[in-house]
C-alpha cells in the first residue's frame, strides 16, 4: 500500500465520518499536505466519483460519499489491514531472531530507545523469552507512561544496567544511536532491529 492509497483511504474516511464537512484547510492539515494539493486531489477524486460536492453557505464545501467511494474505502481498508498485517509479522519476526541472538550470548537485560509501535511489538514479543524488559527511553515522551511504566530520558536509560537497547524508533535509526551515544549509553550497547 502506497502513501497515495494510505491519504486517499484517509479523505475518504474523514468524509465519511465527518459530521459537519471539513474546510480544505482542515484536510490539508490532518493529511499533512498543501493546500493545493488537497484541491487538486479533491478534483480527482471527484472525477473518480468516490464523492459528490455540494455547496454550503460561506464558501464551503460539503463532500457526499457515493456507492463507489465507499467501495473504494472498504477496498482501501482492507489492504490497509493486510498491510498492517504483514509489518506486524515481519516486525514480530525480527525482535524474535534478536532476541535469540542475545540469549545466545547471555544477554539478559534489554531496554528499548522508542515508544512508538516497534516497541508495543518488542514488548508483546518479549514476553515469549527468558529475557527481561527493562524499560524504554524516549526523549519525545519523557514523563509519559508506556504500558504502565515510566517513559524514560536518555540520561535515565544510560544509568540503567541494561545489556543491550534496541532502537524502536520510527524514525532514522543512525540518528537515534547517535543521540543515544551522546547521552551516554553506550555504543556497544546500542542495537538496530
Amino acid at each position: 500500500m502506497d502513501l497515495q492509497d494510505i491519504r486517499t483511504l484517509k479523505l475518504l474516511e474523514i468524509i465519511h465520518d465527518a459530521r459537519m464537512p471539513p474546510s480544505q484547510r482542515d484536510l490539508a492539515q490532518t493529511l499533512g499536505v498543501s493546500l493545493g494539493w488537497v484541491n487538486s486531489f479533491l478534483k480527482r477524486l471527484v472525477k473518480k466519483g468516490y464523492f459528490k460536492i455540494s455547496h454550503l453557505p460561506k464558501n464551503r464545501m460539503g463532500y457526499i460519499l457515493t456507492p463507489t467511494g465507499v467501495a473504494e474505502k472498504s477496498r482501501l481498508t482492507y489492504h490497509y489491514i493486510q498491510h498492517s498485517y504483514r509489518f506486524y509479522q515481519d516486525t514480530r519476526r525480527r525482535f524474535k531472531a534478536v532476541f535469540q541472538k542475545l540469549a545466545a550470548v547471555r544477554m539478559r537485560r534489554v531496554a528499548f530507545f522508542g515508544a512508538g509501535e516497534l516497541a508495543e511489538i518488542g514488548l508483546l514479543s518479549i514476553q515469549e523469552t527468558g529475557l527481561q524488559f527493562c524499560g524504554v527511553a524516549d526523549d519525545s515522551k519523557d514523563g509519559q507512561h508506556f504500558f504502565g511504566q515510566p517513559i524514560l530520558s536518555i540520561a535515565e536509560l544510560a544509568q540503567r544496567r541494561v545489556d543491550k537497547v534496541l532502537i524502536t524508533t520510527g524514525g532514522n535509526p543512525a540518528s537515534a544511536a547517535e543521540n543515544l551515544a551522546v547521552g551516554g549509553v553506550s555504543p556497544g550497547k546500542i542495537q538496530f532491529l
